[in-house]
């Protein structure tokens, strides 16, 4: 099930629902049906009101500025910012002031004093006292709810067995451990797994550097971005994986590490270039098309895969080697006479070495002096695949065309 926790009107928009299927969906990641959140507020409303009978759920009056003064003043006194439970004080005739001055309640749970422990399926036994946690607000002064109770009623309902969330949850959990006692409903398994992180600080899903979305602009397969997740905080070695399947088998909570690991961009590459490089014609011919390349036969695909680190560099190569383009010519007098030293019979990855090293004895020309002018006349770039690959590809009718300044 696809849960859309939706509660929070001012940071809701559909926009956001439609890139999180959309994302989803491109990882392979599918569902069976959707639950969203804002439709089920009658069932929470419900919840809450027997909650409020039992003495669980209370108001209070504070505004915002007023509770971050309190926090200031507990912690100038060396003392945790845990709320004081003025809310619980509260006489009918303060309640009936405090809305007569436009004052809107918010209503918070009440926390039993006692231990909270579980076993964490990644960090192990975790115990908090109640007594030392702030009692959560569940309900906002706009009459719109936080997560927490809602999150709470929906694994109740689901039947939920696994919560698996980041190690900056852990205090939350112990919270929703009581919400989901006082409903009477059974206690999921718990897993806290710890951050990713950057050389810049934790990576954050709203670092849009880091997006799904500029990943697969830039080309990063899906497979590579859930071989990355998969492995990425336990003690396997990052490695590529073929399906979604082969990444289920190998999960296991023992796995994964209590401490933080880090992200590298090239991790995420080096994974990409494997996959591609062992991504078959088969699977590349429909992607192929989607891209207009439908003239790409097997041949062409088996030689250009070992040199692909992104599945849309074939796009450069096919350019390349098979359309026509413009040479830029620098120096005429040089690009001719290489024309007249090319190799003769069939061509191999060794023919671009062969050719320079007879220019460099014949011109004395070596380093970007000897290779620029002709990459630049065979391709129209000054970077981009290594001739040594691309020779064999282009042939020797279009190579000569091009030295000679001739589109072709």
């Amino acid at each position: 099930m696809l849960r859309i926790d939706d509660t929070d009107g001012e940071r809701n928009k559909e926009e956001y629902v439609d890139a999180i299927k959309e994302d989803l969906t491109w990882l392979g990641l599918g569902w069976d049906k959707t639950m969203r959140q804002s439709e089920r507020i009658k069932e929470y409303n419900n919840v809450v009101e027997n909650l409020k009978k039992a003495g669980r759920i209370y108001a209070c009056y504070e505004t915002g500025e007023e509770l971050d003064i309190k926090r200031k003043m507990q912690l100038s006194r060396g003392r945790p910012p845990i709320y004081d439970r003025a809310g619980l004080k509260l006489t009918d005739a303060d309640r009936k002031k405090f809305e007569q001055e436009g004052r809107k309640a918010h209503f918070r749970f009440k926390l039993d004093d006692g231990a909270i422990e579980w076993n964490d399926l990644i960090r192990g036994h975790i115990k908090f006292e109640g007594k030392n946690l702030s009692d959560p607000i569940l309900i906002r002064a706009d009459g719109t709810y936080t997560y927490m109770l809602p999150s709470s009623v929906d694994d109740a309902e689901l039947g939920i067995t696994h919560v698996i969330r980041g190690e900056d949850h852990i205090t939350n959990t112990a919270i929703q451990i009581q919400i989901l006692q006082a409903l009477g409903a059974n206690i999921p398994a718990f897993a806290h797994n710890s951050f990713v992180k950057t050389k810049e600080g934790k990576l954050s899903k709203r670092e849009g550097s880091f997006s799904l979305r500029d990943m697969r602009k830039e080309g990063i397969e899906p497979m590579a971005i859930n071989s990355f997740l998969a492995k990425v905080g336990t003690s396997d070695q990052i490695e590529i994986r073929a399906s979604l399947e082969d990444l289920a088998k190998e999960f296991d909570f023992s796995k994964f590490s209590k401490s933080a690991t880090f992200y590298a961009e090239e991790d995420i590459l080096r994974l990409n270039t494997q996959l591609i490089h062992t991504m078959s014609f088969a699977d590349a011919k429909s992607r192929l098309a989607e891209v207009g390349l439908e003239k790409v036969d097997e041949e062409f695909w088996e030689s250009v895969r070992p040199n692909l680190t992104k599945f849309s560099e074939i796009k450069d190569w096919w350019r390349i080697c098979k359309e026509d383009l413009a040479p830029v010519i620098d120096d005429a007098e040089f690009t001719s006479l290489a024309s007249q030293h090319l190799p003769d019979g069939n061509w191999n990855t060794e023919t671009w070495g062969k050719w320079v090293e007879e220019l460099k004895q014949k011109t004395g020309r070596k380093g970007k002096d000897l290779f620029m002018p002709l990459r630049k006349a065979i391709t129209g770039m000054d970077h981009g695949p290594e001739l040594k690959n691309l020779l064999p590809l282009i042939g020797r009718a279009k190579v000569i065309a091009r030295l000679n300044g001739k589109a072709a």
